[in-house]
Formats: C-alpha cells, structure tokens, sequence
C-alpha cells in the first residue's frame, strides 16, 4: 500500500497526486486529502482516504462508488462549482485566451428530464434497469437516482416490462433513452440485436407495445422508427410548443436550457436578422425570433421538420426560415448569412472548426457560442478572436450535476 496527498481534481473528475513518476487519478477524491492504496497503470485501486477534505460531504445516492455517473457528489457546492469554472479557464489557456469567467451556473437536484436506462438479464432471468458502473460495463441497478426527474424515477418498474420485450435475441443490450415531454413519457430504444429476418419478432412487438400502453408513454420507439403514440410527445421552446422527433435531441434539464437560452437572448437585443446554427428542433430558434426574423440550419431533417411544425404554435414570432443542412460538409457561408448581424451556433462535442471559419468572414457585430465541450469551444473562440471578435462572455453551466461535464455559453462582439 502506498500513501498520497491529492493535489488537484483533473478535468475527468479524478484526483491527481502528483509524484516523481508522473501523476497518480485516484476516484472520488479531493484536492488536499491524504489516500491510501495500490497504483496499477497510473490510477489507485482500492482507495482509503486517510485524511479527508474539509470539502467533503455525505453523497446522497445509494449507488455512490459503484454507478459511474454522478461521480463529484462528495465535493461541498462551492468548490465544486468553482471547479467547473475553472476547467474552462484553462480550455481558453491552451489557446491563450485570457477573460473573466463568470460563476458557474448551478442545476438542482431531481430535475434532469433525460435518462438513458441500460437493460440486462441477470441470471436468475429478471430484467434489471439501471446505469454503467464505474470504469466498467457491468450495470448497476437503479431504484433511485438524486439528479433524475422523479417522474421518470417513479417509472422504473413500468419501463422494466417495456424493456424485457427487447431483449429477445440474446445478444440485444437495450438502452431506453427516456424523456420527460409535456404529454409524458418518450422512450426511444437502441442497443437491439438484428435478428436475421431483421429486427424484433411480431410478437415482441407486440409485447413492447402492450407494454407501452400500460405505462402509459406518450411514444415508444425504436432507433427512432416510432412502435406506438399514444400522444405526440412535445416540448416548450420559448413561446412555441414543437412536436418532439422520436429520438431527437433535447437539453438536459429545464434550468440550464433557461439559463443559455436567457443570456443568448439578451445578446442579441437589437439585431436586425439572426443566424440559428446547429438550430436542433429550435431550442434557441423560437426565443431568438421573439427579437427579430431567424435563419436556422441543422443537419437533422427530423429536427427541422419538428421546429417547422412548431411554428404555427406561438405569437409575436417574427420569420423564421429553417434548413436541413450537414454544417460540417456544407457550412453556411458568408453569403449565406448575408444580412445576419447577430449569429448563434451549438454545435456537438466535436465544435465546428470549417463553420466558425465562415462565421468569421461574416459582417455579423454579435457571436454567440453554446458548447458542451470547453476544448473544441476554445479552439473555435481562438478563430473568432483571429478574425477580429472579442470574447466578452463566457458563463459555464453545470448541466450535468455532479459530473465531470462542463457547458457554456458565452458572447463575442466587434
């Protein structure tokens, strides 16, 4: 056994202990305590906390220690938030970027209205709901979860039955990404084995589907090919009530979305036209066209199709023109976006390198950038910056409580 004193918290949520040899990750450790254990390839199994952190509080999660989300759950509000803060700064380092971050906007509990739920048979043949454990594929099953909606909680033993009717063929590992909407329960299913006639059988259909009805979801689908609707699942984006894509995206939880959406609106007060990049179902697209008319452009023909269909459901609205267009191969240009003077872009994890280039040559005075990876975000700001913008405005939001994930959203101007 060996002892270390933890010096920092690294960017994927692991205590670091820094040695002579190189660096050693502890789990679920805090700056300043002193561990104990055995170092196999760089991390430390079978870790003792000889002398706790003063930062350290009681998890609230049955699972802590065994289920691999919800990992910070033992660092006090403060430091951890500050923490979050504090990844960014270093993101926008690398690229020698320097600016005030601001304080990191926090989630509550209980609010997350997505929850991807693995399924598995054990060996006595009970199906089993639950998350990947820590640093393995082993499932941890769930009865509770402190980040989750409590609704999507509460629906566990009825999404049980929905999800043994999936695992039919024996080498099926069925993933229930569930949704709270407006109208209920959305459950999208993947991780199917294709049997060789293709897909389920009639009578796991079947089954799937009666299942459904008893837990009263919404809708039930497969890899986005919808089983059963009871009800159109459908979501609030500003002042429009858009029809859910099965399988399409949405914000996390409420709180943070509000959050981005708010500060992304305020910055753009005034402008004449707006660029909507990376729109998604229009998340963004419906409260910006509360300020003036709106481009918007994503690849999913899904997405765009629902936030059409969603523009009929709200007043006060100025224009709003939606494309379905891959940005990554075919980029908006700067005659593109001719006439935009304010321009907002989400991209995925990967950011948007060939877009944000296009941005740049662009006459628009106002950038806003929503990013769920500080890394490529940084290396995009560093474009804008080149090309002239000022980064004015970087806030992180913690989306994804007690995770080592990190959101923003932040404002450029020349």
């Amino acid at each position: 056994m060996q002892t270390f004193t933890i010096s920092r918290v690294g960017g994927q949520g692991d205590g670091v202990a820094e040695t002579p040899q190189g660096p050693v990750f502890a789990g679920l450790t805090l700056p300043g305590e002193t561990v104990r254990g055995e170092v196999v390839d760089g991390r430390l199994e079978q870790v003792e906390i000889v002398a706790p952190s003063p930062d350290r509080i009681a998890p609230v999660s049955p699972q802590y220690g065994d289920c691999g989300g919800c990992s910070l759950q033992h660092w006090a509000d403060k430091p951890y938030l500050e923490w979050k803060r504090e990844q960014v700064r270093l993101a926008l380092a690398r690229e020698g970027i320097e600016i005030e971050i601001e304080a990191t906007v926090a989630s509550p509990a209980g609010t997350r209205r997505r929850a991807a739920l693995h399924a598995r048979r054990t060996q006595d043949g009970r199906v089993v709901l639950g998350f990947k454990a820590r640093r393995s594929w082993r499932l941890v099953e769930v009865r509770e979860c402190p980040v989750a909606d409590p609704r999507i909680i509460r629906a566990i033993p009825a999404l049980t039955e929905v999800a043994a009717a999936f695992l039919e063929h024996p080498k099926s590992a069925p993933t229930l990404h569930v949704t709270w909407t407006l109208s209920g329960l959305d459950v999208d299913v993947t991780g199917v084995e294709r049997r060789s006639g293709g897909g389920l059988s009639a009578d796991a259909q079947m089954r799937a589907i009666a299942a459904a009805h008893r837990a009263d979801l919404a809708r039930l689908s497969l890899a986005g090919d919808t089983l059963v609707m009871a009800r159109q699942p459908k979501i609030g984006f500003g002042p429009a009530t858009v029809p859910l894509p099965a399988g399409g995206f949405l914000q996390a939880v409420p709180q943070a979305e509000a959050a981005m959406v708010e500060r992304a609106v305020a910055a753009v007060k005034g402008a004449r036209k707006i660029a909507d990049l990376f729109c998604g179902a229009g998340t963004f697209t419906f409260p910006l066209a509360t300020v003036a008319p709106v481009i918007a452009a994503d690849a999913s023909k899904a997405g765009i199709e629902a936030l059409k269909a969603g523009v009929g459901s709200a007043k006060g609205m100025k224009a709003i023109t939606a494309e379905a267009r891959d940005l990554f191969r075919r980029p908006l240009t700067p005659y593109d976006l001719k006439g935009c003077d304010a321009i907002v872009f989400d991209p995925p994890r990967a950011g948007a390198i060939d877009q944000t280039a296009q941005i740049a040559g662009t006459k628009a005075g106002v950038v806003v950038g929503v990013s769920c990876n500080p890394q490529t975000f940084a290396r995009d700001a560093r474009v804008l910056i080149d090309a002239g913008f000022r980064l004015e405005r970087v806030t992180p939001v913690d989306q994804f409580l007690w995770s080592a994930h990190v959101e923003l959203v932040s404002v450029f101007k020349r």
